[in-house]
């Protein structure tokens, strides 16, 4: 929200003039006379107070017009995980059959009050879970690969079959024996100029690319596992590793198309408008009747952005690129300002 007590701005205003590390991500001030915003540790000239307004979150920043300052790029460091908590989340993908106490954290520096604070606030899950989770996903991967349960539950640190059994079947749905061929959704996440997003994916292919703050993001997670019968866990694979290396290419303004393999459970109907939605140039815009007349349904305008509304790989597949009949902007899941900062990205590097 839009901070207006006086004695909190001044105190922001301040940690601004300081370049106070310990307010990144606190707020968010907005500079009238350049129309960007920044972070407190921005290394730009420093604004007048009265040129000045402060914000909770950057999407509020964003949603009043500001554009993110190229200095300190704050959608990015602001969410950014700080060097301790990288390093902690380097030790568990390094040991996913081990259970990185708090004892082994500090032994290498890492607080582990700034892990867990930093993994409650961007993942709504402790370290621990995390850690759970991966562990778990490695070890499903293992019973595809032909090991047999006892071994991997030892090997991961579970000092009994049944405990073993038991987390397994909680975070996959299904005991060891019976999950080979269960489908598992795996969840990780991946930093941008416009705030940080989710990115899901199966064997099959990436299901789900959103904004973090993305409304309605719980239902989504909810619809997903309820199609799919799978359960979302902690982990990365191949294709969600090729998605944030081409994503990392758009908004770089380097890549203009993706190839990263897509699962996109859905009607007909959705998976119609989808691949229509696809099909929209990079650089190019286009409306609800002009894709409804597209797949040769010209009186289901409403249907088709209803569609769009469902469509949960976003960027990827562009539902940013579809605008009202009048030109005017509208409903985009992820808000109105990134949709607008989305076309005028890549209106810019159309041409090149």
């Amino acid at each position: 929200m839009l901070v207006t007590n006086k004695k909190q701005k001044n105190t922001y205003y301040q940690a601004l003039i300081d370049r106070e590390p310990s307010y990144v991500g606190i707020f968010y001030v907005g500079v009238k006379t350049t129309s960007v915003f920044c972070i407190a540790a921005c290394r730009a000239r420093k604004p007048k107070f009265e040129n000045v307004e402060f914000y909770t979150t950057f999407k509020e920043a964003l949603d009043s017009g500001y554009r993110p300052c190229k200095i300190c790029k704050p959608t990015e460091n602001a969410n950014e995980a700080p060097k301790q908590v990288e390093a902690a989340i380097n030790m568990v993908k390094k040991n996913p059959k081990e259970k990185i106490s708090d004892y082994q954290l500090k032994q290498n520096k890492i607080s582990p009050e700034l892990v867990r604070r930093w993994f409650n606030k961007n993942y709504g899950m402790t370290f621990q879970a995390y850690q759970r989770m991966y562990r778990i996903n490695n070890a499903f991967q293992e019973l595809k690969g032909g090991k047999r349960a006892t071994g991997i539950a030892f090997d991961t640190g579970y000092e009994s079959l049944s405990g073993f059994g038991y987390t397994y079947k909680k975070l996959i749905g299904k005991s060891p024996k019976n999950s080979v061929e269960k489908t598992i959704i795996l969840i990780s996440r991946l930093t941008t100029p416009l705030g940080p997003m989710f990115v899901c994916a199966t064997d099959n292919g990436v299901c789900l690319l959103e904004f973090v703050d993305r409304r309605m993001l719980e239902t989504e997670f909810k619809d997903l596992q309820k199609l799919l019968n799978a359960k979302i866990i902690a982990g990365e694979n191949q294709h969600m590793k090729k998605a944030k290396k081409e994503i990392a290419e758009y908004f770089n303004g380097q890549r203009k198309t993706f190839d990263v393999k897509l699962q996109m459970p859905g009607t007909d109907f959705q998976n119609l408008v989808w691949e229509c939605l696809r099909e929209i140039p990079y650089g190019k815009t286009s409306t609800y009747q002009q894709q409804a007349e597209k797949i040769n349904k010209p009186k289901a305008v409403r249907s088709v952005a209803s569609a769009n509304g469902f469509n949960r790989i976003s960027i990827i597949v562009p539902c940013h690129r579809v605008i009202g009949k009048n030109g005017k902007l509208t409903g985009y899941g992820g808000g109105i300002e990134r949709k607008r900062w989305l076309i005028e990205h890549e209106r810019q590097y159309a041409s090149t």
